[in-house]
Protein backbone atom coordinates (compact mmCIF):
# COMPACT_ATOMS: atom_id res chain seq x y z
CA UNK A 1 0.00 0.00 0.00
CA UNK A 2 1.23 3.58 -0.99
CA UNK A 3 1.78 5.65 2.17
CA UNK A 4 -0.92 8.93 2.17
CA UNK A 5 0.08 12.20 3.39
CA UNK A 6 -2.01 14.65 5.04
CA UNK A 7 -2.68 17.89 2.95
CA UNK A 8 -4.61 20.96 3.75
CA UNK A 9 -6.39 23.49 0.65
CA UNK A 10 -8.19 26.21 0.55
CA UNK A 11 -10.28 27.46 -2.27
CA UNK A 12 -9.14 31.07 -4.32
CA UNK A 13 -12.77 33.06 -4.23
CA UNK A 14 -13.09 36.21 -7.03
CA UNK A 15 -15.47 38.56 -5.00
CA UNK A 16 -15.74 41.24 -7.12
CA UNK A 17 -17.85 43.62 -4.78
CA UNK A 18 -16.76 42.78 -1.56
CA UNK A 19 -20.05 44.84 -0.13
CA UNK A 20 -21.71 42.11 -1.35
CA UNK A 21 -20.34 39.29 -0.30
CA UNK A 22 -21.17 37.64 -3.64
CA UNK A 23 -18.01 34.93 -4.99
CA UNK A 24 -17.18 31.72 -7.34
CA UNK A 25 -14.48 30.04 -6.81
CA UNK A 26 -11.60 30.44 -9.32
CA UNK A 27 -8.66 28.07 -7.91
CA UNK A 28 -6.77 26.21 -5.25
CA UNK A 29 -3.85 26.58 -3.14
CA UNK A 30 -2.78 22.93 -1.60
CA UNK A 31 -0.11 21.98 1.11
CA UNK A 32 1.23 19.39 2.25
CA UNK A 33 3.78 19.28 5.02
CA UNK A 34 5.56 15.87 4.84
CA UNK A 35 6.53 16.39 1.08
CA UNK A 36 7.08 20.36 1.62
CA UNK A 37 4.65 21.08 -0.85
CA UNK A 38 3.14 24.09 -1.87
CA UNK A 39 1.11 24.78 -5.29
CA UNK A 40 -1.97 26.92 -6.27
CA UNK A 41 -3.71 26.16 -10.00
CA UNK A 42 -6.11 28.41 -11.26
CA UNK A 43 -8.89 29.04 -13.52
CA UNK A 44 -10.82 32.54 -14.08
CA UNK A 45 -14.35 32.30 -15.45
CA UNK A 46 -14.65 35.63 -16.71
CA UNK A 47 -18.30 35.40 -17.88
CA UNK A 48 -18.84 34.46 -14.16
CA UNK A 49 -16.85 37.22 -12.97
CA UNK A 50 -18.65 39.82 -15.63
CA UNK A 51 -22.21 38.65 -14.49
CA UNK A 52 -21.24 39.29 -10.80
CA UNK A 53 -19.67 42.58 -12.07
CA UNK A 54 -20.27 43.76 -15.00
CA UNK A 55 -17.13 46.66 -15.03
CA UNK A 56 -14.73 44.13 -13.19
CA UNK A 57 -10.90 44.47 -13.55
CA UNK A 58 -10.12 40.83 -15.30
CA UNK A 59 -6.42 42.00 -15.74
CA UNK A 60 -6.40 42.62 -12.41
CA UNK A 61 -8.38 39.64 -11.21
CA UNK A 62 -6.60 37.49 -13.49
CA UNK A 63 -3.22 38.96 -12.07
CA UNK A 64 -3.88 38.59 -8.32
CA UNK A 65 -4.90 34.99 -8.87
CA UNK A 66 -1.34 34.49 -11.34
CA UNK A 67 0.61 36.11 -7.98
CA UNK A 68 -0.54 33.35 -5.96
CA UNK A 69 0.87 30.86 -7.98
CA UNK A 70 4.15 32.65 -7.93
CA UNK A 71 4.33 32.44 -3.90
CA UNK A 72 3.43 29.08 -4.16
CA UNK A 73 6.63 28.67 -6.73
CA UNK A 74 8.89 30.53 -4.38
CA UNK A 75 11.88 32.19 -5.90
CA UNK A 76 11.71 35.35 -7.45
CA UNK A 77 7.88 35.51 -8.00
CA UNK A 78 7.40 35.07 -4.45
CA UNK A 79 8.95 38.50 -3.59
CA UNK A 80 9.17 39.09 0.12
CA UNK A 81 8.16 35.70 0.48
CA UNK A 82 10.86 34.06 -1.37
CA UNK A 83 13.07 32.58 2.11
CA UNK A 84 10.01 31.95 3.56
CA UNK A 85 9.10 27.54 3.55
CA UNK A 86 6.23 26.20 1.88
CA UNK A 87 4.27 26.22 5.23
CA UNK A 88 4.78 29.64 5.76
CA UNK A 89 4.15 30.50 2.13
CA UNK A 90 0.46 28.43 2.57
CA UNK A 91 -0.37 30.28 6.04
CA UNK A 92 0.60 33.62 4.31
CA UNK A 93 -1.86 32.77 1.36
CA UNK A 94 -4.57 31.47 3.17
CA UNK A 95 -4.63 34.27 5.66
CA UNK A 96 -8.48 36.36 5.74
CA UNK A 97 -8.07 39.35 3.63
CA UNK A 98 -10.97 41.63 2.32
CA UNK A 99 -10.09 41.93 -1.63
CA UNK A 100 -11.15 40.38 -4.61
CA UNK A 101 -9.57 37.75 -4.76
CA UNK A 102 -9.83 36.03 -0.77
CA UNK A 103 -9.38 32.42 0.32
CA UNK A 104 -11.82 29.82 1.78
CA UNK A 105 -11.40 27.99 4.95
CA UNK A 106 -9.03 25.36 5.37
CA UNK A 107 -10.12 21.52 4.62
CA UNK A 108 -7.74 18.95 4.98
CA UNK A 109 -7.83 15.07 3.40
CA UNK A 110 -4.81 12.50 2.68
CA UNK A 111 -2.93 12.12 -0.42
CA UNK A 112 -0.31 9.78 -2.15
CA UNK A 113 -0.11 12.71 -4.70
CA UNK A 114 -0.08 16.42 -4.09
CA UNK A 115 0.54 17.37 -7.37
CA UNK A 116 -2.39 15.03 -8.75
CA UNK A 117 -4.37 16.36 -5.99
CA UNK A 118 -4.55 19.95 -6.82
CA UNK A 119 -5.58 18.83 -10.25
CA UNK A 120 -8.04 17.18 -8.91
CA UNK A 121 -9.34 19.82 -6.94
CA UNK A 122 -9.71 22.69 -9.43
CA UNK A 123 -11.28 19.83 -11.75
CA UNK A 124 -13.89 19.19 -8.58
CA UNK A 125 -14.30 22.03 -7.48
CA UNK A 126 -13.52 25.10 -9.46
CA UNK A 127 -13.82 24.43 -13.19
Amino acid sequence: MTERDVFEYALLRVVPRVQRGEFFNAGVVVYCHARGFVAARIHLDETKLKALDPSADVVGVRAALHAVEGVCRGGTDAGQAARDDAGRRFRWLIAPRSTVVQPSPVHSGLTTDPEAEVERLLDLLVR
